[in-house]
């Protein structure tokens, strides 16, 4: 696949090494050969730019990395299509592939998504497994959240959730063959250009958090579905932004921009009427899986003040419904 080119996006904010680290892991698939990859880095008006373009000039990495200071941090969605305009119009590319700065590549990882876009030309979203640093396997791909999974997710009852499994938004996944899913999670995403071409980039109106579930949602819609690709493998620490989807430690509060890219996608995705029906049902069940963590010593399973600042994010509040009109 000489001819076939691939632009790598990284947004960083405060996360300068490991974005470096993630370089060169990209570096090593270059060297590899078979295909024509370059790279934008983004730095998120974090301060980080100087140190991302000192490393990209001492390791010689100029001819094949470009570097964008963004003027404000305007979330994932804003610094990642500063990249991918900087990329498409600067050469262009078939496809696009985006990565966080938390990831590391590993062997052979880029190139398997390409040769199985390419067999698939009806295909337009392709997601990578994910391991973890000690090289455990995190095999998930997700679901569309609806009001069945949402329903689920606030009762958190075992038998219920047993029950709705099918519905239940995080999916363990096979490791033995490509699938169809509904989204990927978007640290480590390659896109067809011709996605990108029918429906735009990401929604900037998510800060973070949502803006993948709405892209690859407004990709199916356009007639371009998503398959994970268990094939190709990236190591991804997870939360090193911040900090809120670290893995292997308690839950933590949500920060506000949660809640409010989690009423964007129920609004865009289903309407105002059906995302106030969601927030209802979410209202009245909670307390039930609440009182049972309460009863079973399992509060420190509980999301902290989740409830209160679900109140304060919901489509229920008649603030929030005009400003999402």
């Amino acid at each position: 696949m000489p001819d076939v080119s691939v632009a790598v996006i990284i947004v960083s904010y405060k996360s300068a090494a490991l974005a470096i680290e993630s370089l060169r892991s990209v570096q090593a698939e270059r060297a590899a050969g078979g295909l024509s990859i370059r790279a934008v880095v983004v730095d998120n008006a974090s301060g980080d730019f100087p140190r991302i373009t000192h490393a990209v000039a001492e390791n010689g990495w100029s001819s094949w990395v470009a570097t964008v200071l963004a003027p404000r941090n305007g979330g994932f969605a804003y610094g990642n299509n500063l990249g991918i305009r900087h990329a498409l119009q600067s050469g262009g590319a078939d496809y696009v592939y985006l990565l966080n700065p938390d990831t590391q590549v590993r062997t052979g990882a880029i190139a398997t998504l390409v040769r199985f876009l390419e067999s698939q030309p009806r295909i337009g979203i392709a997601g990578s497994s994910f391991e973890n640093e000690d090289g455990s396997d995190w095999p998930i791909a997700f679901r569309f959240p609806s009001l069945v999974s949402e329903l689920s997710q606030a009762l958190g009852l075992g038998p219920v959730m047993r029950l709705l499994d099918r519905w239940a938004v995080a999916r363990q996944m096979s490791q033995l063959e490509p699938q169809p899913v509904d989204w990927i999670c978007g640290a480590s995403m390659m896109v067809r250009a011709a996605v990108l071409k029918a429906i735009g980039g990401l929604d900037e109106g998510y800060f973070l958090y949502f803006e993948e579930t709405d892209f690859c949602l407004r990709a199916r819609r356009a007639g371009f579905p998503t398959w994970y690709v268990p094939q190709s493998r990236v190591m991804h620490v997870g939360g090193q932004s911040t900090g809120v989807t670290e893995r292997n430690t308690a839950p933590r509060r949500l920060p506000a921009y949660w809640f409010d890219s989690r009423r964007r996608y129920f609004i865009k995705a289903f309407g105002i009427a059906h995302a106030m029906a969601i927030d209802l049902a979410v209202l009245a069940t909670y307390p039930c899986g609440w009182l049972k963590r309460l009863a079973l010593r399992q509060r420190h399973d509980s999301v902290p003040h989740y409830y209160r600042d679900f109140i304060r994010g919901s489509v229920l509040r008649s603030t929030h419904r005009a400003r999402s009109a």
